[in-house]
């Protein structure tokens, strides 16, 4: 023993005789009970643990010196009621303090009993965040509380942006008040509980089943379970059977399976299978060389014993607890305090009973005991064991393990210091707390179904009463809404959209549509708003315009239909002529473009005439052959066929060049006959505003408070229209004669207006961008669908940009719940994929077909089109053709060549008369004038070269026989 260990030793036995001195002599014992299940996963680690650790404290001389820690121990069976009778037979011992209960349950009851005779009673297991000080003084948890627990899972759940969950829990004080926790951390994330799942204690198989089934009929696919370790693991045997625990779901436990898997062992556990992907809390404890000592020591007495289960967190916190409450018990010892019990005058036996009441007596020092409880200060096994103004631990913090295979994977930890990290809790105590989103870390899960791709957490639910929407019956512009006599009982353009993207969801939504409106005229739109506001409908699907006094009720979301506004005015038709189809072109460009037919069409005769039969034949023929070639190329109806490459090439850039001259005659001779004027001089916004002339727009529409607000258009010109033969009426009348000089309205009325009204023209652009939708209420989900984009006015740009951001709520309120709906960023995605694959438009041009009166103004102000604009297409055809022929020459003039030269070794005539077939001897004798030439281009490709190749052969015998008669003159 070095000098200062003596040193120390000697100054605490001075110091203990002084006291004693001064307060008495120590009791030899003192009696200290122990109160839980023994048979149950946290009874049978903590028994162990406790009897280790009242050994420690006798044998270590820093602790009661003098005085024996005695343990009694008694098995509350998991029992209620025996529990309560196991404590009051504790009670008679004259115990000082009691380690226990594990049951919150068990807790809530003798938590009296321990009130009324100020026995303090610290718990390593009863979570139970009800299990407050202001009711039960005498109840202190040494470990820690669900509160903290089921924060942790709300920090996991807003991590990866869930904001619904279903809660399975045990139908008892611990599972009750945990999920009670629970909920109050989600309202702090904005989430919520959607659907509690109840488990009665004690449940059988079947019951647990039809909980599950139950639970499985809602949306929510993220799965909280807060039940007892014992018979917590049948829910995911359960859950497995009824397919539960695969692909998109997601199950997040707290940390009685932890305790199960630490106390079984991952290798032995048969029912790993079932719990793949889960996520589960464990409370932590920070590494150490005592902790370490302690694990070991419980492995050789558990050898030694045969003792088959492992230890778990629990027993370390119950090793805890014995050397809190005797860190206490000398701290009361050493101030002079006696161990002294005595009767309750309030507890007395009734006549004949049996109860022995009497045998229960105060602990006098009780409340001394508390306090020096509540002042603990050192640490242990789990770390730092202090208590906090609300008498919890200090500095609580959970594992957090994802399981798979046949063990577990640490992805991270929760502290209340920093929130969810990758780094261990006791590393950041040491830095600032940064409980930023930022800030917020884990590991990669693997979830259910063996996939790394986080689960959406929600679907439809099964058991989902039909979506009651709303639909405006109207009296006009039907194409858009109305009522039907079909399956649906509506139709139009936005229900279309709307079943559309409905049917893109991964899930069933089923639908019920109820018409608003008896169909003689308009409902009233801000109505229909209205009953969707205060939940008298689900969703309201219609030509619902986004207005200000709207978005204070109603939210929209995802675009589908650009609706700007738009100015339509009167126009007359131009007269025409017999002529008027000569117009397109000038007569510089009809003579360049025949003269190029006729040019393309000798050059792809030049270029097949060898090798093509088509283009052969007698002079009349082919003369024939050259026209029609090149005029029917202007149909695309030409016959012959063309096999050479320098042909086909040319061919290719001739149709394209025709395509250009078909596509912009068809278009010039369109605007020309169509050309028209406008009958008022509105040419478009700033002529409409600078006039003095009358104004339609559509009565109950948000145009009129945009024309008076945003353009400063007088009242008195404005003129409420209603129908499209009010419409008509009004423009044909004119201003002069009490209509109107042009029309205000958004963009697919008169899509629809014009479609039947081809003396009425769009006159100038688009000056505003909004959006339709649909619209849904705060008790359901989001529905609606708008387009907002920037316009020329600011107000109206700063007003629409804010139309425009994807918001999921419809009621006024911020509860998170309806903002953060998951079906209306489902149907948002549905959407953008409608618009990505080209089902909106094509949806559109189903509905909103245009006749011959196009929306467009390319007829106003028609020109002629001439060689200026063709001339490069024109320059770059003649230079390909040009190219082919040279190419085509240069190749003739070559065979030419080869063909003479094998002219020129042939033998007479008269040699080879007898050898030479009848189509050698047609074969010219010489080839040199341009007659010759010219008939030599003429012959067939193939003739010319089974000539030469013949020629070749011919003198390849020729040579070889010579040879022959050398060899044979020779002696």
């Amino acid at each position: 023993m070095g000098g200062a260990e003596a040193a120390l030793v000697l100054w605490l036995a001075l110091g203990g005789a002084v006291s004693a001195a001064g307060a008495g002599p120590r009791p030899s014992e003192v009696a200290v009970g122990a109160l839980f299940t023994f048979d149950s996963t946290i009874g049978r680690a903590a028994r162990l643990a406790i009897e280790l650790a009242v050994d420690d404290v006798n044998a270590d001389l820093m602790v009661l010196a003098g005085t024996t820690l005695k343990l009694i121990s008694q098995d509350t069976s998991c029992s209620g009621f025996i529990g309560t009778i196991e404590a009051l037979r504790l009670m008679e011992k004259n115990v000082v303090a009691v380690i226990g209960p594990q049951s919150s349950g068990i807790g809530h009851v003798i938590s009296h009993v321990v009130n009324e005779l100020h026995v303090p009673l610290l718990s390593f297991a009863a979570t139970d965040p009800t299990l407050s000080a202001s009711e039960y003084p005498y109840f202190l948890r040494s470990t820690l509380s669900d509160y903290f627990q089921m924060h942790a899972v709300a920090s996991i759940v807003d991590y990866y942006q869930w904001k619904e969950v279903t809660a399975i829990f045990v139908d008892d004080d611990y599972g009750r008040g945990g999920i009670s926790a629970l909920g109050d951390a989600f309202a702090l994330k904005r989430a919520r509980i959607s659907y509690k799942a109840v488990i009665p204690p004690n449940s059988n198989t079947d019951m647990i089943s039809d909980v599950l089934f139950r639970a499985n009929m809602m949306e929510s696919r993220v799965f909280v379970v807060h039940v007892n370790p014992d018979a917590g693991m049948r829910i995911f045997s359960i859950a497995n059977k009824l397919r539960m625990i695969g692909s998109g779901y997601v199950w997040i436990v707290t940390d009685w399976l932890a305790a199960v898997l630490d106390s079984s062992g991952f290798g032995d556990l048969k029912a790993m299978s079932y719990i793949q992907g889960l996520i589960v809390l464990r409370q932590h404890s920070p590494d150490s060389e005592p902790k370490r000592k302690f694990v070991s020591k419980w492995n050789t007495v558990a050898r030694n014993r045969s003792i088959a289960f492992g230890l778990n967190s629990y027993g370390f916190y119950a090793y805890d607890s014995v050397w809190i409450v005797a860190h206490a018990i000398d701290q009361l010892l050493d101030s002079g305090q006696q161990i002294h019990f005595s009767p309750d005058p309030r507890l007395h036996d009734s006549n004949g009973s049996t109860l022995q009441l009497s045998t229960l007596k105060l602990f006098d020092g009780g409340e001394q005991l508390l306090q020096q409880l509540l002042l603990t200060n050192f640490t242990g096994l789990t770390g730092r064991l202090q208590f906090d103004s609300d008498r919890n631990l200090v500095h609580p913090a959970y594992d957090i393990l994802n399981i798979g295979g046949s063990g577990s994977r640490l992805i991270g930890y929760w502290s209340n210091y920093s929130g969810l990290s990758v780094a261990a809790p006791e590393i950041l105590y040491e830095k600032p707390p940064n409980t930023s989103m930022s800030a917020q870390q884990l590991f990669n899960v693997v979830w259910p179904g063996d996939t790394s791709s986080k689960p959406r957490g929600w679907v439809f639910p099964n058991n989902g009463q039909p979506l009651r929407v709303g639909v405006p019956n109207k009296a006009s512009f039907k194409e858009l809404v109305s009522r039907d006599t079909g399956p649906d009982n509506v139709t139009g353009y936005c229900i279309d959209i709307f079943i559309a993207a409905i049917k893109l969801l991964p899930y069933p939504v089923p639908c019920q549509f109820i018409t608003i409106g008896d169909g003689s005229k308009n409902p009233n739109y801000d109505d229909i708003i209205n009953m969707v506001a205060t939940n008298s409908l689900d969703a309201a699907v219609g030509d619902f315009a986004i207005v200000r006094n709207r978005t204070k009720i109603a939210e929209f979301t995802q675009p589908y239909i650009e609706s700007g506004l738009v100015i339509v005015a009167p126009v007359k038709q131009e007269p025409s002529s017999a002529w008027a189809f000569l117009k397109p072109f000038t007569l510089q460009m009809w003579c360049v473009t025949g003269a190029l037919f006729i040019f393309v069409g000798i050059v792809v005769w030049i270029l097949e005439h060898r090798t093509n039969e088509e283009f052969r034949g007698s002079p009349r023929r082919q003369v024939i052959t050259i026209f029609w070639f090149s005029f029917s190329t202007m149909f695309f109806a030409h016959r012959q066929n063309t096999v050479s490459a320098l042909g086909r090439f040319v061919l290719i850039i001739w149709l394209f060049v025709v395509l250009i001259i078909n596509s912009s005659y068809t278009a010039s001779l369109t605007s020309i006959l169509t050309v028209q004027q406008l009958a008022t001089g509105i040419t478009g916004l700033d002529s409409l505003v600078a006039s003095t002339l009358p104004i339609g727009y559509q009565a109950g529409k948000f145009t009129r408070n945009y024309l008076i607000e945003e353009l400063n258009i007088p009242e008195s010109r404005l003129v409420p229209l209603n129908t499209i033969d009010g419409y008509t009426d009004a423009l044909n009348r004119g201003p002069k004669d009490g209509g109107v000089a042009a029309i205000v309205d958004e963009m697919p009325y008169i899509e629809i207006f014009l479609s039947d009204h081809c003396n009425f023209r769009i006159v100038g652009q688009e000056f505003t961008k909004e959006g339709w939708g649909f619209v849904c209420s705060s008790s359901f989900i989001l529905f609606l669908f708008r387009f907002a984009r920037s316009a020329k006015h600011n107000t109206h740009f700063l007003y629409y940009k804010r139309c425009s951001l994807m918001c999921y709520a419809v009621f006024f309120s911020l509860q998170a719940f309806q903002r953060d709906s998951p079906l209306a960023a489902d149907l948002s995605t549905a959407i953008l994929q409608l618009s990505e694959n080209g089902q909106l438009q094509r949806i559109h041009d189903e509905w909103f077909t245009r006749s011959s009166c196009s929306s467009d103004d390319s007829g106003l102000g028609a020109t002629r089109l001439g060689l200026g604009s063709f001339w490069g297409l024109f320059l770059m055809c003649a230079l390909i053709c040009v190219f082919a022929l040279m190419v085509f020459f240069a190749r003739v003039c070559w065979q030419y060549s080869q063909y003479s030269g094998s002219e020129a070794g042939e033998p007479s005539e008269e040699a080879v008369a007898a050898a030479a077939t009848v189509e050698m001897q047609r074969k010219p004798k010489h080839i040199g004038s341009f007659k010759e030439l010219m008939q030599f281009v003429d012959k067939k490709e193939e003739e010319v070269r089974r000539s030469m190749k013949r020629r070749a052969s011919d003198k390849d015998n020729q040579a070889m026989g010579s040879s022959d008669a050398q060899s044979l003159a020779q002696p």
